[in-house]
């Protein structure tokens, strides 16, 4: 009895630890990434980034590799792409197309109406710190984690009885990478730290008695045979503590050190699309003199202080259960198992985590691949894809509570409201700014690649889309009025000339084309998504001048043109149209859905306002499948959402959750690297941004005059909570749910603007001065 007694104890006691350790891994790591054994391809190695540079780690013990990258560093120069006498063709390639000659249009378009030259730039890898410590290779303890609490990579393992941790950030206020390295026995850390770059031109010097540095010019060549002329420079500084310090051009040796700081920086001449006549040199020796200032401590708080006010708005709880406990890629493998909500809230902090990382104020926008790119030669030229990509980027940045990560965008959009002006004069003949489907660091707007897919004019009107939502989430009219407007304007005002009327029609209907839909069906006239898209752009400006009480005569025209646009059609298979004709093919999986641009990102088919388009786009949706390129399956996601089956929203997220190109599944198709990348594949970041705002929208939405709370709540999620989610108008939402049902929601005012609150098929008027919160509970939706 006494033995059975004893083995009773000890059960409970092992299970009390368990249940102990799970519930602390839920309250000091619960949004860690971590494994078992150093990186072993770029696409296992963990992301850290300010906006202005990224680094992945590695996390090697012997050899460790931090790949970098800085967002100025672009193939290319200054140049506008345009094609002079373009505007000559323009008539002729609507009226091949009007008479069903799609291929002669696309040909005659190939050779006059394409930027020149045809292709854009790509942005660049910079180099590698090559970190050599002699006699770890056998090691002990190992393990490799990214903390999104603190935008901290870190590195732990033991050689020979000493403690060996690492940890890397990058510090947004100092603008520098951090990399340092300590034993917990003095005088045990020796090593010899490289840079390296793929460019051929830069070789390492020392610059002085602590510091390393490259220096170098871009030679690579885009697509487009335009050689760089690109300047750059990186410094690495150590900084030990203990030991002897020898920098020489061979490298950085430091010996019997207790630990050691290093400070990394990178710059480029980039100073804006028209002028590269900065100095790196100077721009890496000021960066640095400032960062040596602090020790290790405090840089690391003031990273802490900037990163966490940031990340810590918006906190989520969808439940925890052991599986949590396990490596993250061995989570993502089994994550069909259903045994792991928490991964979900994973990935839903880990696309907030690298918006911060890759999109900041002053820096460039999150690009194709946020901010970290290892090829010369990086697929779709790792820029700016902006018929989906660039704007799914940005999709979470307002509802998400990052509106200061935005800025970047906005900058952009800015430059290209500059140089789309004179593409809308050389192709079009018409006022206002224009941008097609794809832009780089030089914000080339004219149409590039090949005709039956490069030929599409709304890029610039869906981005005025982001400007819009700011405004939304925030009630800044200064915004509106000084900066969203006027770029609004400008690019309503060519759409408002560049319309024309379908000679096809007997109601005069306005159609857009030359065009194409993302990116299937070659070259046509009147694309369902560009209607769209110019209804959302025009509804907006209109909306906009109302508001700040201005061009009364503008905002009439465009009400009178909206009216005219060709209509969403429903074709023959109760199909939304993607086309004027009825051609679409049920078998299609195509993995765009531009035609649904409209359920969303846009708001014209909601549904209680279009019940019947609504049903329309749902069918499309099941025709298109739910498997698709991993970004695809992150707009999908949100689609689901909208159409408030939350059930399948899920099982697309399950789909995206699909280790992918990893030793641990035969699988290479679309879904997430061990690192939780999205993967295309190749890695897009989109997909992990547009996973984030689709969570986001299965819990609460407000495109629809309303804020809805639990829209698309699955039953995966029984019990859970969020906090600090945006809501249009200026609010600030926290919900909280059990057994599937609504418990408790808080919302704030950040304005003191009056909302109406949904949950199932009840509303709440609530009205609130700014900076009053009202708590509503499930009683009073009853």
């Amino acid at each position: 009895m006494e033995s059975r007694w004893s083995i009773k104890c000890v059960v409970v006691i092992f299970v009390c630890l368990f249940v102990w350790r799970a519930r602390a891994g839920q309250e000091q790591g619960e949004f860690n990434l971590w494994y078992a054994q150093p990186a072993s391809q770029w696409s296992e190695a963990l992301p850290v980034g300010n906006g202005f540079m990224g680094a992945m780690v590695f996390g090697k013990t012997d050899h460790e590799s931090i790949q970098f990258n800085e967002a100025t560093l672009w193939t290319g120069h200054p140049q506008n792409y345009q094609h002079s006498g373009a505007v000559e063709v323009l008539p002729r390639i609507r009226q091949l197309l009007f008479e069903g000659r799609q291929k002669e249009a696309e040909q005659l378009a190939l050779e006059r109406f394409m930027s020149v030259p045809l292709r854009q730039n790509s942005f660049q890898p910079f180099g590698q710190v090559e970190l050599h410590l002699a006699s770890h290779d056998a090691t002990t303890g190992y393990r490799r984690q990214l903390d999104l609490n603190t935008a901290l990579s870190s590195v732990a393992y033991t050689v020979d009885g000493t403690a060996f941790s690492r940890e890397v950030f990058v510090s947004y206020p100092d603008k520098v990478i951090v990399i340092y390295l300590t034993a917990d026995t003095p005088g045990k850390l020796t090593l010899r730290a490289n840079l390296t770059s793929l460019h051929p031109q830069p070789q390492q010097v020392r610059v002085n008695e602590t510091t390393l540095g490259f220096s170098g010019r871009v030679v690579q060549t885009g697509e487009n045979d335009s050689e760089s002329k690109l300047r750059f420079e990186a410094r690495l500084q150590a900084c030990p503590r203990g030991g002897q310090l020898q920098v020489t051009d061979d490298g950085i040796t430091v010996k019997e050190a207790d630990s050691v700081m290093f400070l990394l920086t990178a710059a480029t001449s980039y100073v804006n699309y028209r002028d590269i006549t900065g100095d790196p040199a100077e721009k890496c020796r000021r960066i640095l003199e400032a960062a040596k200032l602090y020790s290790y401590d405090m840089l690391k708080q003031r990273h802490l202080q900037d990163y966490q006010a940031l990340f810590g708005r918006v906190s989520i709880d969808l439940g925890t259960t052991e599986a949590a406990l396990k490596e993250t890629d061995v989570r993502v493998l089994e994550f069909k198992e259903g045994k792991d909500p928490q991964l979900a809230a994973l990935l839903f902090q880990y696309g907030r985590y690298l918006l911060i990382s890759s999109s900041r104020p002053g820096s460039h926008p999150a690009n194709l691949q946020g901010v970290w790119n290892k090829d010369l030669n990086p697929a779709w030229g790792s820029k700016y894809t902006v018929n989906i990509n660039t704007e799914m980027n940005y999709w979470p940045a307002e509802c998400t509570n990052l509106s200061e990560c935005h800025e970047p965008l906005f900058d952009m959009i800015e430059d290209c409201s500059q140089t789309g002006i004179l593409t809308a004069k050389t192709f079009y003949d018409c006022p206002g700014w224009v941008l097609h489907h794809n832009t780089d660091a030089w914000r080339g707007t004219a149409a590039i690649n090949a005709s039956d897919h490069g030929i599409w004019p709304t890029g610039g009107a869906w981005l005025c889309q982001h400007l819009w939502w700011h405004y939304e989430y925030t009630q800044d009219t200064d915004f509106l009025r000084n900066r969203a407007y006027p770029i609004m304007k400008s690019a309503a005002a060519f759409f408002a000339k560049y319309l024309i009327e379908d000679p096809r029609s007997d109601d005069h209907r306005l159609i857009s084309g030359p065009s194409c839909s993302p990116e299937q069906g070659g070259l046509v006239m009147g694309p369902t998504m560009d209607h769209q898209i110019i209804r959302n752009l025009f509804a907006n400006c209109i909306e906009a001048a109302e508001i700040l009480k201005v061009d009364a005569e503008f905002r009439e025209r465009l009400a009178d043109l909206r009216k005219r646009i060709a209509p969403n059609q429903i074709g023959q298979y109760g199909q939304l149209q993607e086309w004027l004709e009825d051609k679409d093919d049920p078998k299609n999986q195509h993995r765009h859905v531009s035609h649904l641009w409209g359920l969303h990102p846009g708001n014209e088919i909601t549904r209680d306002g279009t019940p019947d388009l609504y049903q329309a786009a749902k069918k499309s949706l099941e025709f298109r499948g739910d498997y698709a390129t991993g970004w695809s399956m992150g707009w999908k996601i949100n689609l689901w959402a909208r159409l408030h089956d939350g059930d399948h929203a899920h099982t697309i997220l399950g789909n995206l959750l699909r280790l992918t190109d990893s030793p641990k599944t035969d699988f290479r198709g679309g879904g997430i690297y061990p690192n939780l990348f999205d993967a295309h594949p190749p890695f897009q970041i989109d997909g992990n941004f547009g996973a984030t705002a689709g969570i986001a929208e299965m819990l609460m939405q407000s495109h629809a005059g309303q804020i809805e709370l639990l829209p698309a709540l699955p039953s995966a999620w029984p019990k859970g909570s969020i906090q600090g989610l945006k809501a249009r108008g200026a609010f600030e939402v926290d919900i909280a749910w059990q057994n599937g049902i609504l418990k408790q929601a808080v919302i704030s005012s950040h304005a003191g603007r009056p909302c109406r609150v949904r949950y199932g098929a009840r509303t709440i008027d609530v009205t609130l001065s700014k900076g009053d919160k009202r708590i509503l509970t499930l009683k009073e939706f009853r």
